[in-house]
């Protein structure tokens, strides 16, 4: 049975950025990219550890990602990080055209993604990173919900030739998965199995998908719990077994409804099982400043809130 302490939380940041350093310490080939932001990021311990192999490009993000897809054209694997929301819109072109056209192996890191930014507010919330990036042909599109998914995450990175992104947030996460999870492209996780209706998620709002299972448990709704780590390429059948099982697909996200994970969900299902399915995240509008806590209650992305949205249409 799946236990998590949603009051042990970790950074999932600084475990991106140590994992960094461990693995610029197996392969020489790696090099990190940053837009003035290491501290932030926390690939200030690569910088560190490897100041050789660390670029401050400044603030010049589009710089920083034509400058990583040069490197990789001679043979370094660029790992160019700085908010999500400059990682991505900023950059668009130059990661279309000097990344994602020449299929070069450049690793994007998007940090403080989605509306759990806080109080930075509207212009550093990205809401809308996942859609740009799962819309451009090589992309890999990764959002890891905690600590362990992301190191994993990144071990995949290295190791697979062409581009990646990765989202990760701002704040501190519990540990969702085990020691013994192993990250899959190719696969979606069961968290945990429900007959009457089905929760996709991914990211940071995972936790709150969990925490909304539990409550529809006490109303006995039993909700099956899918992570969905890979958003393109996605696992249709994960997605569409379920849909045949429950009957109704529910995706809570950390990002906007267009372009996100419900709308890649209901893409594969309506070609594949038309299946009622209720969107919860950003309702195409920007976002404010709050604390990370507030914006969730305020957004209707808490476990509270959506355990009322599914509770209206049951």
């Amino acid at each position: 049975m799946l236990a998590v302490n949603y009051d042990k939380k970790n950074s999932i940041r600084e475990a991106f950025g140590k994992k960094l350093v461990e693995l610029g310490g197996k392969n020489e080939s790696i090099v990190v990219l940053d837009a003035d932001l290491a501290c932030s990021t926390q690939t200030k311990f690569f910088a560190q550890s490897y100041p050789d192999r660390f670029f401050n490009t400044g603030i010049a993000e589009q710089n920083m990602i034509a400058t990583a897809a040069g490197l990789s054209l001679v043979g370094k694997i660029p790992f160019a990080a700085t908010f999500a929301v400059f990682a991505t819109g900023r950059t668009y072109d130059q990661i279309r055209t000097s990344v994602c056209y020449q299929n070069a192996n450049v690793k994007i890191i998007g940090t403080h993604g989605g509306i759990t930014v806080g109080e930075d507010g509207a212009t550093h919330q990205a809401l809308e990173d996942v859609s740009l990036m799962r819309g451009l042909p090589n992309m890999t599109v990764i959002v890891p919900a905690d600590c362990n998914e992301c190191e994993q995450a990144l071990e995949f990175a290295v190791n697979h030739v062409g581009p990646v992104y990765i989202r990760v947030s701002r704040n501190s996460l519990p540990d969702i998965y085990s020691d013994n999870y192993k990250f899959d492209l190719k696969k979606a996780v069961i968290l945990k199995e429900g007959n009457d209706l089905t929760i996709i998620s991914n990211g940071d709002i995972l936790s709150e998908a969990l925490k909304a299972s539990e409550l529809l448990l006490e109303k006995g709704v039993r909700a099956e719990v899918i992570s969905l780590p890979v958003i393109k390429p996605i696992d249709s059948n994960t997605i569409i077994e379920s849909a045949k099982k429950t009957g109704l697909v529910v995706t809570l996200e950390n990002h906007s409804i267009n372009g996100g994970i419900g709308s890649a969900v209901a893409e594969v299902l309506s070609e594949s099982h038309p299946t009622k399915v209720l969107r919860i995240g950003i309702n195409d509008e920007f976002g404010q400043s709050g604390t990370p806590s507030e914006l969730l209650k305020c957004y209707g992305l808490d476990a509270e809130s959506v355990v009322n949205r599914i509770m209206s249409i049951l």
